[in-house]
């Protein structure tokens, strides 16, 4: 069974928003009601804000580095956990303690002797709104903690698909500390290193349906060939019958 994760970008229409950033629209150049031999239109979104899409390191470095370059991996073993943050001040976090577990109770996916490259977190609680849903400074999403970010790393997911905008707080003054950890970039810099996760990638604004249940899948994780940090992306699930326990790490 294939099961699209992705939120369908639907131009001039309600859209998930994040920044308060421009919505994608469209412009006709051309349409067959209107006596025009084809259909034919310009787009203009952000793909960072507008929808479903995946970036890479490029997005925090000098460096112009391409996430067509970075995403090598085709077909992947992902497992899908749901997870309810915490309330922390006026905050809502994603921590370790919550994270932990969902993942050492959960089966996945195996196909060799390898453990799962990607890691799909939906939030709760979880409905249809998210893919309409506006994210400003008046409305904050969750947000991982530091611990949980370097939980995963530690877990060796070289892929991360969450349902949320930024898997930093939405806000945070420019540090994006979420996203060295992630790639192994250090804090404040702009710069890769020795160690930097070059192929690792970031997709944020998916949408997991309730019916889809938590365990593992295998992940085509498509995007467009765009020499670019960011792209528009459909990660796609495949629901399999073979699963093992996750172990503790």
């Amino acid at each position: 069974m294939i099961l699209d994760i992705s939120i369908p970008l639907r131009f001039d229409s309600p859209q998930p928003n994040a920044f308060s950033a421009d919505l994608a629209s469209k412009r006709s150049l051309g349409d067959t009601r209107e006596g025009s031999s084809v259909n034919f239109e310009q787009y203009r979104f952000i793909p960072h804000c507008n929808g479903t899409h995946t970036e890479c390191v490029g997005h925090i470095t000098d460096e112009r580095i391409s996430v067509r370059d970075c995403l090598v991996d085709v077909i992947m073993q992902a497992v899908l956990v749901s997870v309810t943050p915490e309330r922390f001040g006026d905050d809502l976090v994603l921590s370790k303690r919550v994270l932990s577990p969902a993942l050492e109770t959960l089966t996945y996916v195996r196909v060799s002797d390898t453990m799962p490259t990607a890691l799909i977190v939906r939030t709760l609680p979880n409905d249809e709104s998210k893919v309409t849903r506006v994210y400003n400074s008046e409305n904050i999403p969750p947000y991982f903690a530091s611990e949980a970010m370097e939980y995963i790393v530690e877990c060796g997911f070289r892929h991360l698909l969450v349902d949320l905008p930024s898997i930093d707080r939405l806000f945070d003054e420019g540090r994006l500390e979420n996203h060295r950890i992630f790639w192994n970039v250090e804090p404040g810099s702009r710069a890769v290193n020795d160690n930097t996760r070059i192929n690792s990638t970031v997709t944020e604004l998916i949408y997991v349906p309730n019916e889809i249940e938590d365990g593992g899948y295998l992940l085509n994780l498509q995007i467009a060939p765009f020499e670019s940090d960011a792209s528009p992306s459909r990660p796609i699930l495949f629901r399999t019958e073979r699963g093992h326990p996750c172990p503790p790490v």
